[in-house]
């Protein structure tokens, strides 16, 4: 086994104190919901996109709005709706009468962080077009590429597909988003903590930017730098194989889906002061990088499969 690296390779103190600052400030906009924004900050730092799946009111435009204040990027926000177009998200070219030419108008996705707004309200082709820009960070429109700033974060948030208007999303396009997580209802001192509160918009409104681009490359850079072993490595291939002929799945996790788990278990440990993975960070991110990447009997649920590959795989 190769050998862990020294402590040297860690966070300079200067950036790994932003680093706590920033989580720290998005957990006083978003109450009780710890795990949930230290998995934001994950797909942050892994370089992958985020998703927050769960009834309208509980807070995921909340997260998103406050994620992105402190950011410290350039932000825009879509509404999804059922008349939503592809060029209302990527732009259009218009043609110019006086320099008799077509001139390309960019659409929002041409910005660092992109709030797709309940997605899954818009039509499938809508929700496709978003598809290139999510993996290759690029947009190709009438014959040219055009590459989308850097850093570029997709955070969407969907309701339930079993609500009414509603269009799932495909296969192909949750595979691009990186962690899928819900927020579920507060417990009843968060609660009295928000009905007694200012108003989020109000606090999301006065928040610092606590982070900028060049911080966050860097910190995506670190995250490449965090030593993964060969036990580790095991590890999560076990998980893959076992996800294939675990009773009730139908199509389990695929290659992509174990390089999106090992990306994410590295900045889980840098996020926690580590410069190596352990197995209590794959296990951590298991739920929210297989469940929705998991295709289910029509008779099994993919959170209950997810628990049951994690517990029919040893940790050796």
């Amino acid at each position: 086994m190769s050998a862990i690296p020294a402590p040297a390779q860690m966070l300079p103190d200067a950036l790994q104190q932003a680093l706590r600052e920033a989580q720290a400030q998005v957990n006083t906009l978003v109450l009780g919901k710890p795990h949930q924004v230290r998995l934001a900050f994950v797909a942050l730092l892994a370089d992958g996109h985020l998703l927050i799946e769960d009834l309208p009111g509980l807070g995921k435009t909340t997260l998103a709005h406050a994620l992105a204040a402190t950011l410290g990027l350039d932000f825009a926000r879509v509404q999804f709706t059922s008349d939503l177009l592809p060029s209302d998200i990527l732009g259009v070219s218009v043609y110019e009468a006086q320099a008799r030419r077509f001139e390309f108008h960019p659409g929002p996705v041409f910005t660092h962080v992109l709030l797709a707004d309940e997605i899954n309200r818009a039509p499938p082709r809508t929700q496709s077009a978003l598809l290139e820009a999510m993996a290759e960070h690029q947009v190709s429109l009438d014959g040219q590429t055009r590459r989308l700033p850097d850093p570029f974060l997709v955070i969407a948030t969907q309701n339930p597909v079993d609500l009414s208007g509603t269009y799932p999303l495909p296969d192909s396009q949750l595979d691009r988003f990186l962690l899928r997580l819900a927020l579920g209802y507060p417990d009843d001192a968060t609660e009295r903590a928000l009905l007694a509160g200012a108003d989020r918009r109000d606090l999301i409104a006065e928040a610092r930017p606590l982070l900028d681009a060049p911080r966050i490359l860097a910190l995506r850079r670190a995250v490449l730098e965090v030593h993964a072993g060969d036990a580790l490595l095991d590890y999560v291939q076990a998980l893959l194989a076992r996800s294939r002929k675990q009773p009730g799945v139908r199509v389990g996790l695929s290659p992509r889906a174990g390089l999106a788990l090992l990306r994410a278990a590295r900045a889980h440990a840098l996020l926690l002061g580590r410069a190596h993975v352990v197995p209590e960070d794959v296990q951590a991110l298991f739920p929210a990088v297989a469940e929705h990447r998991l295709v289910a009997e029509a008779d099994a649920s993919a959170a209950q499969l997810a628990k049951a590959i994690l517990h029919a795989v040893a940790v050796d």
